[in-house]
């Protein structure tokens, strides 16, 4: 682990590439996350994480994955949960408590049979940005509600159900992205509701949260930060910890994504100097893997610390 680097990489396909093994050996990225791209069965993925862990001959390496459920669904090629949206979710809470407690813990259990048997320990998951109107359809169903309240008590639920089957969580996009008027995956939204305003609604959602992980979102509030998105900005990682309370690991936004300007080098030395933990790199492209792992600092002893924490819901 001390030798490891504080970052997460993408692999391009099913199986390591004789590129990606040198990769891996040489710059020990923190962690893995796999996409669809490299999921076609149970068995194969198996094959694949273990090949991972084996390189750092580590059981318990971090390999993440992005499976929400409704329209992100990266095991698609396995099961379809289409609709099982956190709308869907979200909507049960409200008519029926008992009955949403019951097919919930169902639903995550499924998910976390299958993580467990493909060697998967991270889902991304629960998002936690509320549904807004008139904002990008890039969160819309999801979320779980417009209802900080009601998303707070599920993401509770959520990250209970996942650490209870050995799977860690990474809430998201903190301090939320509900807001976002524009795709960040395409564009930088600029969010101009008032300090206060955010305060009782969008980032109370991520209050008084138990899991081990966070992700920011690539999104500027104006009146706390006009200049960077909070993956860039030292003020809201500082409200995240002093204001939120989040007192885990903080991993950046996918730092692929089109809203960051500037050179790949640039944006992951930013990430770092704002007091994010971990930079994300998800394309697979091993030119700008090497310029995010060349950019990376060594994980120090607070990830150390923090990522041992975790591993003990691996037992």
């Amino acid at each position: 682990m001390n030798n490891r680097r504080s970052f997460i990489t993408g692999i391009k396909s099913t199986n390591l590439s004789s590129k990606e093994i040198i990769f891996l050996r040489t710059y020990k990225p923190w962690g893995i996350i796999l996409f669809t791209r490299n999921i076609k069965s149970i068995h194969q993925t198996l094959k694949l994480t273990n090949s991972i862990k084996k390189i750092f001959k580590d059981r318990k390496y971090p390999i993440l994955i992005d499976q929400e459920g409704g329209k992100v669904n990266r095991l698609k090629n396995i099961i379809l949960f289409d609709d099982y949206t956190s709308d869907f979710f979200g909507k049960k809470y409200v008519e029926d408590f008992i009955n949403f407690k019951l097919n919930y813990k169902i639903f995550i259990d499924k998910i976390s049979f299958i993580l467990n048997s493909m060697g998967i320990n991270i889902n991304t998951s629960p998002v936690l940005d509320l549904q807004s109107f008139g904002a990008s359809k890039i969160i819309g169903n999801r979320s779980f509600s417009k209802n900080p309240k009601i998303v707070s008590k599920i993401g509770d639920y959520c990250i209970n159900f996942y650490h209870q089957n050995r799977i860690g969580t990474v809430i998201k996009h903190i301090p939320g992205h509900g807001l976002a008027k524009v795709d960040s995956h395409k564009y930088l939204p600029v969010v101009i509701k008032k300090r206060n305003y955010l305060f009782k609604n969008d980032f109370s959602a991520f209050k008084n949260k138990k899991s081990f992980f966070a992700m920011t979102g690539h999104v500027i509030y104006s009146d706390i930060d006009k200049k960077f998105p909070t993956t860039h900005s030292k003020k809201i990682i500082k409200l995240i910890r002093k204001h939120i309370g989040f007192k885990n690991i903080i991993i950046s936004d996918d730092l692929s994504m089109k809203s960051l300007k500037g050179t790949l080098k640039e944006n992951t030395i930013k990430t770092f100097n704002a007091g994010c933990n971990l930079a994300l790199h998800c394309n697979a492209n091993i030119k700008e893997m090497e310029i995010v792992a060349k950019n990376s600092p060594i994980v120090n002893k607070f990830i150390i610390k923090k990522t041992s924490q975790f591993y003990k819901i691996l037992s």
